[in-house]
């Protein structure tokens, strides 16, 4: 499920629908209740999360529920020791410390896809050039 709105804005109506009916005149803008609820069952048997993008538009409530709900729940697996949690980006962070999980995680990087693309193994341009000049 999805919460949709027919408007962006703080504090918008907004309803939780099946994601195969939303309205053309909505805007999906953040995971529904079912969906955190399944989000946080996988979470219980993972060992590793990679994090990159929060799951709604947490910067507008009511839109950062489903973010802030699974931020704090990777945060306390990963403080009880059941996982490694990695996150990604400067919207993942700022989200992740909008939610007060930004401590919990095991390691959070600032750059989104330069992070996915060292993830991937990829050689990144600037540590490239950092190569050249030594």
């Amino acid at each position: 499920d999805v919460v949709v709105a027919k408007e962006f804005k703080p504090f918008a109506d907004a309803r939780t629908i099946p994601a195969t009916m939303v309205p053309d005149d909505a805007m999906i803008l953040d995971v529904g209740t079912s969906a955190i609820a399944s989000i946080a069952a996988r979470l219980e048997t993972a060992k590793t999360v990679v994090w990159n993008g929060p799951l709604g538009a947490f910067e507008t409530p009511p839109f950062d529920t489903g973010t802030s709900i699974v931020a704090r729940h990777v945060g306390m697996l990963t403080k009880v020791g059941t996982m490694i949690s990695v996150a990604g980006g400067g919207d993942t962070q700022a989200a992740l410390a909008q939610a007060g999980a930004e401590q919990d995680f095991t390691y959070i990087s600032t750059a989104g896809g330069a992070f996915l693309e060292w993830l991937e193994g990829k050689e990144l341009p600037g540590v490239a050039a950092l190569r050249r000049t030594t």
